[in-house]
C-alpha cells in the first residue's frame, strides 16, 4: 500500500501542472529514435515508466532545433514539423498513465561532427575545437545568432503543439553554455567580453522561445553552475547566470549539473559510474536549491530508492531524478507504492547504457534486457497459460538465474543445479576488482528473485547427464559458462596464466608481469587494474588501437587512472605469438603487424584474456535424448513465440544452451538469451 508519508510520493506544483510525485526521470537520449523522431520504440519506452508510477518522464537528450547540428547520439530533430504528431502520439502513451512529459531542446554547438547529417559548418562561439568530437567549428556570425535564436522558438512552439507538457533548454557542453564559459567564448562583440554580454545570446533564445509558447508554458533550463574546468566557468559565475536568469522570470524551474563534458574524462566525472560515491554532486545541487525560489532537479548517480528519499526529504531538490535507476527498473515507484522497495532491479552503475550510444547506436541496461524493446519483450513476466512444466537450469550465473528467474514466473517447476557453492559465476570474479563490486548488485538480484519464486536450488552439485534425466525434465537449459580460452599463439599457450587464476587467487602474482589483453572488454581491463594493483610491474600488451576498444567512454578513464597511477606500461598494435620458458622466466614473442618484425620480452609470468569457450560437454552429451536435439528456432525466438521443433521422436526433453555456453560474450547478451527464449515457455 502507498505510504502516504513518503517524502517520494508527495505531489508537487510546477507552476500550474500537479505532478503526482517526485520521482522523475531527466532528459537523455538512448538513440531510439527513427529518422530524428520518437516512433514507436522510443514512445513504448517512456510509456513504460509511466505505467510504473514515475510522476515525469523528460526525452529528446538533446532534441535538435536546427540543421548544423547534426546528431551525434541518435538525437530527435525538432527543426521542422513532422515531430509533431509523433510528440502527440508519447505525450498520449504518457498522459494516460498519469505522469508528464516533457521535452529538452537544444543546439550542440562544438559537440558533434563536421562530418554527419547535411554537413554544415559545426559552429559555436569562438573557433575552439571540442576534445570529445574534435570538430573545428566556424565562429557564428551576426546572421548566425539570428537564426538560431528563431530556430530555438519555433522548436519550442512545436513541442507545445505536440502536447508536452513543457520543455527543458539545455545549456551545458553545448551552445548556450559554450558562450557562458570563458573557456570557449573568445568574442569581442556583444555577445563576449563580460558576463552580460557572453549572456546575451541565451537570454535573446529564451525571450524568443516565450515568443512563441507564451509566458503560461512551463520552461526550464538545465545547466553546470560548475564546471570544474580550469578556464571555464566557476560557481561564482555560474550562480551569477542563474541570478540573472531566474530574475528575468522567463524560466520555471532549473536541472542542476556539475562538471564538464568536452572530454572523456570530463564526461565521466558528470556522469559517474560504479567505483564512484553515490550522488556525488547531490550536495552542490542541494546549496544551488537554497539560493533559488525555483524549483530544482537533478540527476547523477542518484539510482537508489533511500538516495532519493534523502534528498527530497532533506529540501536538497524538488524532483529527484533516477534516470539510469529507471533504465534498470521502470516500475520503481510502483513498487515503493506496494511496498516493495526490496524488489527493485537495482542499477549498478555499469554505464552499459550511455557507452552503447557512442559504440552500437542505442543505449540498452546491462541488467534489463527489456529496456528499449518494449515492443517484444515485457519487464513483468506473466503466468503461462500452457500447463506447468518441469525445467532444469544448469548454472548459476547471470545467464542461468535469469532463466530460472523468468521459468518461475510463468508458472513452471524450476530446479537450479550449480557446481560452485554460490551463485554469480563470472560476474564473482569481476568483482574481485573493488571499484566493481556493485556488479554483485546484478546476480544477487536475480538470485533473490529466484528465491522468493520457489526455484529449488542445489550448490556444490556437479550435473551429468544421468543425474539430469532422473530429475524427469521437460526442459533443460544449459547455462555452464565458459572457461578461459588460452589463446592461438604458435607456441606455449599453455604457459600463460589466465585472467581468471590472477582474479581468483589461484595463482600468485609474479613481480615482472606481461599481460596480454585479446578481449577487448572488461574483463581484460579488469585483470589488468587488478594486476597493477597488486603492485607488480606491469605491461599491458593489446592488438588494438587502443585498451579495450569495447569498454566505452565512460568506462575508460577509470581504467586509464588506475593504470597510469601504478606506472603501467601500455603497449598497443602488438600481438603476443608464443611463450617459451626459461630458467629465471618466460620469453614472450611479439609481433608487430605494421613492421612484421617480432621482438622478445623476458617476463616472471604471462597472463592472457581472450575471452572464454563454452563449457558445453554436458550439452553434448544431452543433446541425443532432447526432442529438438538442441536446436533453436530462430523465427520463433525473433517472434517471441513457443519453441515446437522436434527433430528427434524419441527424445523426453527440449534441450537449450544460453549465455557463454553457447560463446563468449557479455552480461547483457546472457541475460538477453535467456529472457527471450524463457519468456516464450
Amino acid at each position: 500500500m502507498k505510504n502516504e508519508n513518503d517524502p517520494l510520493l508527495q505531489s508537487f506544483k510546477l507552476k500550474h501542472l500537479t505532478l503526482k510525485n517526485r520521482v522523475m526521470s531527466t532528459s537523455h537520449e538512448p538513440a531510439y529514435s527513427e529518422d530524428g523522431l520518437p516512433k514507436e520504440r522510443y514512445q513504448r519506452y517512456h510509456e513504460e515508466k509511466a505505467k510504473g508510477g514515475i510522476g515525469l518522464t523528460m526525452f529528446g537528450g538533446g532534441t535538435l532545433v536546427a540543421p548544423d547540428t547534426p546528431a551525434a547520439y541518435g538525437n530527435l530533430y525538432a527543426g521542422d514539423d513532422q515531430i509533431v504528431p509523433h510528440f502527440r502520439e508519447l505525450a498520449r502513451r504518457v498522459h494516460v498513465h498519469g505522469a508528464a512529459t516533457m521535452c529538452q531542446i537544444t543546439h550542440l554547438g562544438r559537440r558533434t561532427s563536421n562530418y554527419a547529417g547535411h554537413w554544415l559548418p559545426v559552429i559555436a562561439p569562438s573557433a575552439v575545437r571540442e576534445p570529445a568530437h574534435r570538430a573545428f567549428p566556424k565562429a557564428m556570425e551576426d546572421w548566425d545568432i539570428r537564426r538560431i535564436v528563431s530556430a530555438y522558438g519555433a522548436a519550442a512552439a512545436r513541442c507545445r503543439e505536440g502536447d508536452l507538457d513543457g520543455i527543458e533548454v539545455f545549456a551545458n557542453g553545448h551552445l548556450l553554455d559554450s558562450f557562458w564559459t570563458p573557456a570557449v567564448n573568445r568574442r569581442t562583440d556583444a555577445y563576449g567580453g563580460s558576463l552580460e554580454n557572453r549572456m546575451r545570446f541565451s537570454i535573446e533564445v529564451l525571450e524568443e522561445i516565450r515568443r512563441q509558447v507564451g509566458d503560461d508554458y512551463i520552461v526550464g533550463i538545465r545547466m553546470m553552475f560548475d564546471e570544474a574546468l580550469d578556464g571555464g566557468l566557476q560557481f561564482d559565475e555560474g550562480m551569477q547566470i542563474g541570478e540573472t536568469l531566474a530574475n528575468t522570470g522567463m524560466i520555471d524551474f532549473f536541472n542542476i549539473n556539475r562538471g564538464h563534458c568536452a572530454t572523456s574524462v570530463g564526461l565521466a566525472n558528470l556522469i559517474p559510474n560504479m567505483g564512484t560515491p553515490q550522488a556525488p554532486h547531490l550536495e552542490f545541487a542541494g546549496e544551488v536549491r537554497r539560493h533559488f525560489d525555483l524549483p530544482v532537479m537533478h540527476a547523477a548517480r542518484i539510482n537508489d530508492v533511500a538516495t532519493a528519499r534523502y534528498a527530497v526529504k532533506e529540501g536538497l531538490l524538488d524532483l529527484v531524478s533516477m534516470t539510469r535507476a529507471h533504465m534498470a527498473d521502470p516500475h520503481i515507484v510502483a513498487k515503493i507504492m506496494r511496498g516493495e522497495e526490496d524488489q527493485i532491479r537495482p542499477c549498478v552503475g555499469m554505464g552499459y547504457c550511455i557507452d552503447r550510444i557512442y559504440g552500437e547506436g542505442e543505449a540498452l541496461c546491462a541488467h534489463n534486457p527489456a529496456t528499449g524493446r518494449e515492443a517484444s519483450l515485457p519487464h513483468v513476466i506473466t503466468r503461462s497459460i500452457t500447463p506447468s512444466r518441469r525445467v532444469v537450469v544448469v548454472g548459476a550465473g547471470p545467464a542461468g538465474l535469469e532463466a530460472a528467474r523468468v521459468c518461475a514466473s510463468r508458472g513452471h517447476e524450476v530446479i537450479l543445479l550449480e557446481a560452485s557453492s554460490t551463485h554469480g559465476g563470472q560476474v564473482n570474479l569481476a568483482a574481485k576488482v573493488q571499484r566493481r563490486k556493485e556488479i554483485l548488485g546484478i546476480t544477487n538480484w536475480l538470485f533473490d528473485q529466484c528465491q522468493c519464486l520457489g526455484v529449488q536450488t542445489r550448490f556444490n552439485c556437479l550435473a551429468e547427464q544421468e543425474s539430469i534425466t532422473e530429475l524427469s525434465p521437460d526442459i533443460v537449459l544449459i547455462a555452464t559458462g565458459g572457461l578461459p580460452h588460452a589463446g592461438y599463439l604458435n607456441e606455449g599457450a599453455d604457459l600463460a596464466v589466465s585472467s581468471w587464476d590472477i582474479l581468483s587467487g589461484t595463482v600468485p602474482i609474479a613481480k615482472n608481469v606481461l599481460f596480454f589483453d585479446d578481449n577487448g572488454q572488461h574483463a581484460g581491463a579488469s585483470c589488468a587494474e587488478f594486476l597493477a594493483q597488486s603492485g607488480c610491474a606491469l605491461e599491458y600488451l593489446s592488438p588494438e588501437m587502443m585498451i579495450a576498444p569495447d569498454i566505452g567512454g565512460t568506462n575508460h578513464p577509470a581504467y586509464l587512472k588506475s593504470l597510469y597511477g601504478n606506472d603501467v606500461t601500455i603497449t598497443l598494435n602488438q600481438r603476443l605469438t608464443g611463450i617459451t620458458r626459461e630458467d629465471d622466466g618466460f620469453c614472450a614473442t611479439i609481433y608487430n603487424e605494421y613492421t612484421d618484425q617480432s621482438i622478445q620480452r623476458r617476463v616472471g609470468q604471462v597472463v592472457s584474456d581472450n575471452g572464454t569457450l563454452p563449457a558445453d560437454d554436458l550439452y553434448f552429451d544431452l543433446k541425443s535424448g532432447s526432442t529438438n536435439l538442441g536446436e533453436v528456432d530462430q523465427s520463433a525466438l525473433l517472434a517471441g513465440t513457443a519453441q515446437n521443433q522436434v527433430n528427434n521422436l524419441e527424445g523426453t526433453y527440449q534441450l537449450f544452451r544460453v549465455g557463454d555456453s553457447v560463446t563468449s560474450r557479455n552480461i547483457h547478451a546472457a541475460i538477453y538469451d535467456a529472457l527471450r527464449l524463457c519468456v516464450a515457455f
